[in-house]
């Protein structure tokens, strides 16, 4: 019998609803781009914290990043006696760390240098990095062709050179760099190895600043040491200026995660205590990093889905709206039925299903324009690509992120948005419906 009349009630609601089919519409229409603009604020929303994870993620989850960092200016100017400056991790530090911290399983000392590069009349700007075997694991790098530098060639401090995709492509456009020399200052290299593509990592964190590892010249690291050595020297017109730096990064590995945050306070003491007040080293730590990245995405999701449930507010206020108009309109049916013995309750219950049924279908149109956040993501995406971005600086690091991201639909925001859209028809068609159901009968009939 309930179900009955309910069925009854809901065929009742949806032929007042058509009577009025653009009205209706319109009114729906703040419901769903509500509940769409809810689902897909998420998503984008997810999705860039997601990616922000990942980036996190490459740089190890048992990692502790430590990078020379150039001290204040004032720092410089007490501890420097020559026009040489001298800062950043030293070869001693290396050895220091991996001697004293038990926890640290394996090390990867870093050394790089911006260079020029050249073969024959080709020529470019790369990052020349001299680094060990282990540096290939550590970065996610995969070889395409030969190999990569191996213990044999840091013994005997060869000068063998890996170089990245797109600098064997600016430099041998025609012809295989396999078995090729290039020259680095005054150095030659012999190319014994390619890398695949691999994507430019973001700045993460106040110090780590972004890599760009399609670019990049690996060369032994002890060769490093022995052909370029520690100290760099810029020359301009009028001006000159030399940097001594031995180590550029150390990356250590812990063998458990749970040691990683208390292995990184003891290497910040040991660092401390060699470094005196000199500020001119960073400890990076991705597990820290992580951490602050999800609770970031919480709070992220959190007012995002705020501003787009505005919208729905909206919407409701419109449906109000309406049923308040509906309700004039309909006056003199209202006493029709109360004089045929219909109860204030059948009345409230008949307003507030057409609100429900208005709100309800409004919602399961915004769910499924929701779903399709990911496809108009990546069709707006390619127009902004295709014309508006055209000959500006898309490798900037807000236009990797943008063009890098997508949009990841969270599952639970669907019932959400969905639910919310219910609760606002409940909420904003309450009033209208009392309002309908507490007219006097004789008065109704007597409305024109």
């Amino acid at each position: 019998m309930i179900a009955n009349n309910t069925i009854r009630t809901v065929r009742s609601a949806l032929k007042s609803l058509m009577l009025h089919k653009l009205r209706s519409g319109l009114t729906m229409l703040g419901i769903v781009f509500g509940v769409f603009s809810v689902i897909a604020m998420l998503a984008i929303g997810e999705g860039a914290s997601l990616q922000a994870q990942k980036q996190v993620l490459e740089l190890g989850a048992t990692n502790i990043i430590i990078i020379s960092v150039k001290p204040p200016a004032e720092t410089q100017q007490s501890n420097s006696s020559s026009r040489v400056l001298q800062y950043g991790l030293l070869r001693s530090d290396y050895d220091l760390l991996i001697k004293t911290i038990p926890t640290v399983v394996s090390a990867v000392p870093i050394r790089e240098s911006q260079q020029h590069v050249r073969y024959l009349d080709k020529e470019m700007n790369s990052r020349l990095v001299g680094c060990t075997e282990e540096y290939i694991g550590m970065n996610h790098l995969e070889v395409e062709r030969g190999r990569f530098i191996s213990e044999q060639d840091q013994v005997n401090m060869l000068n063998v050179a890996v170089i990245a995709r797109e600098v064997a492509d600016t430099l041998f456009p025609l012809s295989d760099p396999i078995g090729k020399s290039i020259r680095v200052d005054d150095n030659y290299f012999k190319v014994v190895g390619i890398t695949k593509d691999r994507t430019a990592s973001a700045a993460i964190g106040g110090s780590l600043s972004g890599q760009d590892y399609n670019k990049d010249i690996y060369i032994p690291l002890r060769t490093f040491f022995v052909r370029l050595g520690d100290l760099i020297v810029a020359r301009q017109t009028g001006s000159f200026s030399a940097e001594q730096v031995e180590l550029n990064q150390i990356t250590l590995k812990v063998d458990d995660p749970e040691q990683v945050i208390a292995t990184s306070e003891v290497v910040r003491e040991t660092l401390e205590k060699t470094h005196a007040r000199k500020k001119d080293y960073a400890v990076v730590v991705p597990l820290e990093l992580l951490e602050q990245a999800r609770q970031i995405r919480l709070l992220f999701n959190a007012v995002l889905g705020s501003i787009a449930a505005i919208s729905l507010v909206v919407g409701g206020i419109g449906i109000m709206n309406i049923m308040l108009a509906t309700v004039t309109e309909r006056t003199r049916e209202i006493g029709v039925r109360r004089a045929l013995g219909a109860r204030q309750r059948d009345i409230t219950e008949q307003f507030l299903t057409e609100t429900i049924v208005l709100s309800g279908t409004g919602g399961v149109i915004g769910v499924l324009l929701g779903l399709s956040t990911p496809l108009a993501f990546s069709v707006i995406r390619s127009v902004l690509k295709q014309f508006l971005l055209e000959g500006a600086d898309s490798s900037s690091e807000a236009g990797r992120i943008f063009f890098e991201m997508e949009p990841q639909i969270a599952v639970w925001s669907l019932p959400l948005a969905f639910g919310i859209s219910v609760g606002i028809g409940i909420i904003f068609g309450l009033y209208p419906a009392r309002s309908a159901a507490r007219l006097d009968p004789i008065e109704a009939l007597r409305h024109e």
